[in-house]
This record gives C-alpha cells, structure tokens and sequence, in this order.
C-alpha cells in the first residue's frame, strides 16, 4: 500500500515506509507525523452525500467514496466490540470500486472457525480504526462510520449481531435486527 499522504491546507506531509500484507506487529518508520496538527485541513470540506471523505485522526490514512453505499447499521459482534473498544461498530459498507483509500496501515486479519476473514486496517501513525477489507482484493470495504468527516451522513438501517449487544446499548427505533449476520 502506498504510504504518501499529503495534506491540504498547510498541514505537513506524512511519509512512511510500504506496508503491503505485513502482520500486524510489524514496526513502520515515520517521518514528521505531528499528530496535534495534522487533522487541522480536513474539516473545511463540505461533502455531498454522492461523495463521502474521512480517515484517522492523525490525517495519515484518507478515504474517499462515491456514489450510495450498499449498506449501513451498527455490527455488536465480539470481534467488532473488542476491535473497537466499544459496545458496537457504526460501519458503512461500499463497493471496493467506488473507493480510494491513501496511507499506511496496520492490517489485521482475524480467521473464523467458518472460513470468513475480518481484515481491519487502523493508521499506521496514530492506530485509528479506519476500514475494513483489502485494498485491491475486496469487492466491498466496510468504512468505520466514526472516521467520517462529516457524521451525520450516516444513516443506519439495520444492526447486525444482536446477540451479542450489550445491554447499556440503546438502539433508535426502526432498525431491521439480525441475530447473526444476514444472509
């Protein structure tokens, strides 16, 4: 994966090494990430809803993808709650062919005992959970909802692995739940 990002807006540039199908443990050498300041140029932006931006919080890995994506909801799995941190994953799924994804990665993939895999990529930099799937190799990628420039544009309509939400989860109303994962 090509590990150049160049921000807009004054912001410094971001350089480090390639980081292509490498485990999750390898060290990535960086040079001047300035992490207070590197997010400063993204916000200035307004998206249409045909266009959706986003990435980490240092800046590092950037997103865009165009066009209506095929699906929105919160996944309550155990991978995604402890991937996360959190109760769930607010995630957006698109076509791998209406997204360009720029900056180095850690990648993880996580093998099901049913032989699915989950790949999450966080920043290289600052660690930021930012997409699923791989680059080049995926039909879809699922985009991390928090990592949005602009939140509101997204609109869930379903909840996935309901049998595993906690129970301080509040959901809004009108969801279509699923046990499992959808078939």
């Amino acid at each position: 994966m090509l590990a150049l990002f160049t921000p807009q807006h004054g912001v410094p540039d971001l350089i480090a090494t390639p980081v292509t199908n490498a485990p999750a443990t390898q060290n990535v050498q960086v040079t001047n990430p300035q992490l207070s300041t590197a997010r400063a140029g993204h916000y200035l932006c307004r998206m249409s809803e045909s266009t959706w931006t986003g990435g980490c919080l240092c800046g590092g890995v950037r997103y865009e993808a165009r066009g209506e994506p095929l699906f929105m909801g919160y996944c309550f799995c155990t991978d995604c709650r402890k991937a996360s941190g959190s109760g769930f994953i607010p995630f957006i799924v698109v076509p791998g062919a209406a997204v360009r994804i720029t900056g180095a990665v850690l990648t993880h993939i996580l093998k099901h005992a049913d032989g699915r895999e989950a790949v999450r990529n966080a920043c290289a930099v600052c660690g930021g959970l930012v997409y699923g799937g791989e680059v080049g190799k995926s039909d879809g990628h699922t985009i991390y909802a928090g990592s949005l420039d602009e939140p509101a544009l997204f609109k869930p309509s379903m909840a996935i692995f309901t049998r595993d939400k906690p129970d301080w989860v509040i959901l809004p109303p009108g969801l279509l739940l699923f046990e499992g994962l959808p078939s």
